[in-house]
């Protein structure tokens, strides 16, 4: 998972997206788990960091959409990242 972690982290980047240390953790959640919202992406990702905002986790499912990772037509889904 971490190779399939770094092609992400390489897209955003080319995409021009800055790598915080919250997009890494929401990263990491998405991959992990088999998130069906929002809403569970930030409440799987605020018991790591409780500085992470709703906000910032629909930012990075719109990054992550307009790059292909996931789609969400479909439940966040790790197994359609790259």
């Amino acid at each position: 998972m971490n190779e399939q972690k770094e092609l992400i982290i390489a897209r955003l980047r080319e995409k021009g997206c800055r790598i915080t240390k919250q997009r890494l953790e929401l990263l990491d959640v998405i991959l992990n788990n088999q998130c069906s919202s929002c809403k569970e992406i930030h409440y799987l990702a605020s018991k790591v960091d409780s500085g992470i905002g709703i906000a910032t986790v629909y930012r990075m499912v719109n990054e992550l959409e307009d790059i292909g990772v996931i789609s969400r037509k479909i439940v966040y889904d790790r197994a359609m990242a790259v």
